[in-house]
């Protein structure tokens, strides 16, 4: 940025406001920054995706220039805009610096004929948690149908001058967005209404295509950072640098290099620098400042200009040694005029910040940036699963072989955020028990995960629900005696609960139970049937008791539980059984705790 930028009274500069720019995929985030910059990133990319990661400083002149009447310079003593430029399916978390928010305020991009999708209900769940003030950007106001274009045009002119209907469409699209934020916890209005940015949120209609409403978006994003953040932005533009790895990347002729996000001080080659890295922290020492054309971007930019000096806030390339374990989202410190030790420590303590919480038995959790790294974390956390290994790079081999040695099955499992898988440990993984879950949307990643943990507990339960013993209270039927014993064969009635063959029959003396045979046969309407339930009269064969002596015609008789299994019923699968089952549960249980308080505890 520039280093002549207005000082503020205590002799620190201002510095430039840092910009997030997030939205779902396809919602125009990157052809949007093309027209701020003016140049046409997205149409050298396949499908006008963003890919990767970059930063894009644009200075006051330019802003005022684009916003015309809206910003005049005078009006401010901030040097310009930094828009971050995060893909689709990146999460806007990568963006941290000091346990927080590396972005000041944020753009969430939203096609106003989509609405809210996937990716646009995760950037606002991030930036509600990490406090980070945003405006939305309703995007596409030129396909609304009759819709008159006014190039360049700020929003309320060229709205007011349009025919009424498609005035009344784009009013019903906008209101469901207002009321989308509200489903969201946000409230919100057109920015023109809005009184205080710090309790609701602006809405900016606009078009990245004919830029209508472009101007209104840079003068609120400025007004903003001028009216709220102004104390935040002084920073000593002289002081050693602090910044975030945004991407580690190799160059030809440099080996591998970074790309920083600078938001405090400066940094020079021959600098040494400590760098959060995959092993903690990396000691070495700057080669080469590489730095885009002002407007350019930085990750479409093949030729670099060498820089002697890069200041906050800016994005910057830098070459240095020992690189290639650099972590995306891991802070980085110029030394300076400091002890070398304290900023190693500083570095340690962030990465701590950072490390995630593992448990001695859980899933494992790739991510492709340290930041979305803990965000996948808190998302498991609150969805109580347990992460065992946690590590920032595509999915490996040994990853595969750790989530292989889990005791339950449901661990056995590999969760990749936004990576890629390494061709040797696909083969791992079609030769093991693992299973790997991959998405580019957080939430969606740990819905799918606890649905197959919650398919495979159901899978369970019936199974062991199939093994065990269900409880039943049935009655013989008065006039229903058709073989008195060897076997006894009567009528009954199912009162409660599921009858099934082959089980112990007793009947209840007082508080005592008694033991008077095993079901040896049940029929229907003269068809033999495993198994009877509540509400059916069925004929049953008892081996063991003698009708008018053990049993008799109207005794209410119970299936034997085995202590064990009405232990597993009441404590783990009371969920999965039936109300009339239960309460034959309920009733047998009370009969036996009558005379023995802990019976099936």
């Amino acid at each position: 940025m520039n280093a002549d930028a207005n000082a503020n009274a205590d002799g620190d500069t201002l510095r430039t406001p840092i910009v997030a720019v997030l939205g779902h995929v396809d919602h125009g985030k990157t052809t949007l920054l093309d027209t701020v910059r003016g140049s046409a990133v997205s149409e050298g990319e396949a499908g006008a995706i963003t890919q990767h990661i970059g930063a894009t400083a644009v200075p006051l002149e330019t802003v005022s220039e684009m916003a015309g009447e809206l910003v005049d310079p005078a009006d401010f003593d901030l040097p310009g805009l930094l828009f971050i430029d995060t893909p689709g399916h990146h999460s806007f978390t990568t963006l941290r610096s000091r346990g927080g928010a590396l972005a000041d305020i944020a753009v969430v991009v939203v096609d106003v004929n989509d609405g809210f999708q996937p990716q646009t209900i995760e950037a606002l769940d991030i930036l509600q948690r990490t406090g980070t003030p945003f405006v939305v950007a309703a995007n596409k106001v030129d396909t609304t149908p009759g819709w008159t274009p006014t190039d360049g045009s700020p929003i309320q002119p060229t709205y007011e001058s349009q025919p009424s209907a498609a005035r009344d469409r784009l009013d019903e699209r906008l209101y469901e967005l207002i009321g989308d934020l509200s489903d969201e916890g946000f409230s919100g209005d057109l920015y023109w209404r809005v009184q205080n940015f710090t309790k609701n949120v602006g809405v900016v209609p606009l078009s990245a295509i004919t830029s209508e409403g472009v101007p209104d978006l840079l003068a609120v994003l400025m007004g903003l950072s001028q009216r709220y953040m102004r104390e935040q932005m002084a920073i000593d533009i002289t002081g050693p640098g602090a910044g975030t790895i945004l991407e580690v990347k190799d160059e030809r002729g440099f080996g591998a290099t970074v790309d920083v996000v600078l938001y405090d001080g400066s940094v020079r080659p021959d600098d040494i620098i400590i760098v959060g890295g995959t092993d903690g922290p990396i000691v070495t020492d700057v080669r080469a400042l590489l730095q885009p054309r002002p407007n350019a971007e930085i990750r479409t930019e093949n030729r670099f200009d060498r820089v002697e000096i890069a200041q906050a806030a800016a994005g910057v390339k830098i070459a240095a040694p020992d690189l290639d374990n650099a972590m995306a989202g891991a802070p980085l410190r110029v030394v300076r005029n400091r002890d070398r030790a304290n900023v190693v420590s500083e570095v340690e303590a962030e990465l701590a910040d950072i490390a995630v919480e593992t448990a001695e038995e859980g899933v494992v959790v790739k991510a492709d940036t340290l930041g979305s790294l803990e965000a996948m974390a808190n998302a498991l956390k609150e969805a109580d699963v347990p992460i065992l290994r946690a590590e920032v790079g595509d999915v490996a081999p040994r990853d595969i072989a750790i989530a292989s040695t889990a005791n339950e099955e449901r661990n056995q499992t590999v969760l990749g955020f936004s990576v890629d898988v390494l061709s040797n440990a696909s083969d791992e993984l079609e030769e093991s028990n693992v299973r790997l879950f991959t998405d580019d949307v957080i939430y969606q990643l740990v819905d799918e995960y606890k649905s197959y943990v919650d398919e495979q507990e159901r899978a369970q339960q019936e199974t062991v629900l199939d093994k065990i013993v269900r409880p039943c209270r049935f009655r013989i039927l008065e006039d229903h005696v058709f073989r008195q014993s060897s076997p006894a064969v009567v009528g009954v009635e199912v009162l409660s609960g599921t009858l099934k063959n082959n089980q112990y029959i007793i009947k209840w003396n007082g508080n005592e139970p008694a033991r008077i045979g095993e079901l040896s046969g049940i029929q229907e309407q003269g068809e033999d049937v495993s198994s009877a339930r509540a509400g059916t009269r069925v004929s049953i064969a008892i081996d063991g008791p003698t009708v008018g002596r053990q049993i008799e015609e109207g005794d209410e008789l119970w299936v034997e539980l085995p202590e064990k299994h009405a232990k597993i019923l009441e404590q783990e699968l009371i969920d999965e059984i039936p109300a009339d089952e239960l309460e034959a549960l309920t009733s047998y249980l009370d009969s036996h705790r009558k005379r023995d308080p802990f019976w099936g505890k």
